[in-house]
């Protein structure tokens, strides 16, 4: 259990290095004339991924979840896959990635890296994550519960992501 510990405690850590780039980042954008849009969602999707590693360590140690070698195994590779992921998703975007919805006007619409591959690479590194860190000590219930609360907050997030992009044509999906 106290490697597991260790192991969310490590994500949370890189979550935090995440938020002090995309600090930057607002930044950066912001003084290039960049705009905000999702503002409305920003705290749930906040609220759901720091209860999703506060919920991993409490299922997991008080429910007194095993490790199960097949599975945890498996689910350390998905998590570790998934950092490799979202970090290719940062290193492609350089200063115009972060974790809100901020378009620089002008800027072309980014398609190198895994975004030749997906739309939105960077969800799918976290879906795989939120799914499979909960699952590395047997956390189900957290791992269910978090991909179905996440799908829902990727619907919206996507829909409004796509619509900033798209400008002022999409800026009814700006929620």
């Amino acid at each position: 259990m106290i490697w597991y510990t260790a192991l969310v405690l490590a994500v949370a850590a890189e979550r935090l290095a995440e938020l002090a780039v995309a600090s930057r980042h607002t930044r950066w954008s912001l003084a290039r004339g960049g705009t905000e849009a999702g503002r409305g969602h920003y705290p749930a999707m906040v609220t759901l991924h720091t209860a999703l590693l506060g919920a991993c360590l409490v299922e997991a140690w008080l429910g007194n979840r095993p490790f199960l070698p097949w599975l945890g195994w498996t689910m350390v590779a998905v998590v570790a896959a998934a950092q490799g992921l979202r970090w290719w998703c940062v290193r492609t975007l350089g200063r115009r990635w972060n974790t809100r919805v901020i378009v620089v006007p002008g800027l072309p619409l980014v398609t190198g890296g895994p975004y030749r591959f997906f739309r939105h690479p960077n969800y799918v590194a976290v879906a795989a994550e939120g799914a499979a860190l909960p699952l590395v000590h047997g956390a189900w219930v957290t791992a269910v519960l978090f991909t179905v609360l996440n799908a829902a907050l990727m619907a919206v997030r996507v829909r409004c992501e796509d619509g900033a992009l798209a400008g002022p044509a999409g800026a009814d999906a700006r929620a």
